[in-house]
């Protein structure tokens, strides 16, 4: 079992930026994929950025070049940092590690960005 907790967002006027980290305990796995989600209101869920167990990337086309994925195996932490916020940006973002095939969510966190 793994759980997953997200810190970081917040209040962020548009343009700047913010960073996400999420918090991975239980049995991870250093190949596990690690990612985030975002969820808009009225919208469905869709990815933003997912990291591979191998460091390979890869971001949803409204955050290549604004934002960036990391992952710490020894810390079990997977970060997303933002820069260039727009207010399309708001919404709740979720971590997401998907490990052998089990995909685990966390609670999300709101991220919003005022005009």
């Amino acid at each position: 079992q793994v759980q997953l907790v997200e810190s970081g967002g917040g209040l962020v006027q548009a343009g700047g930026s913010l960073s996400l980290s999420c918090l991975a305990s239980g049995r991870v796995f250093s190949s596990a994929d690690m990612g985030w989600f975002r969820q808009a209101p009225g919208k469905e869920r869709e990815l933003v950025a997912v990291i591979s167990g191998f460091s390979k990337t890869y971001y949803g086309d409204y955050a290549k070049g604004r934002f960036t994925i990391s992952r710490d195996n020894i810390k079990n932490t997977v970060t997303l940092q933002m820069n260039s916020l727009r207010v399309e940006d708001t919404a709740v973002y979720f971590c997401n590690v998907n490990q052998e095939g089990v995909v685990y969510w966390g609670q999300g966190t709101q991220v919003t960005v005022s005009s």
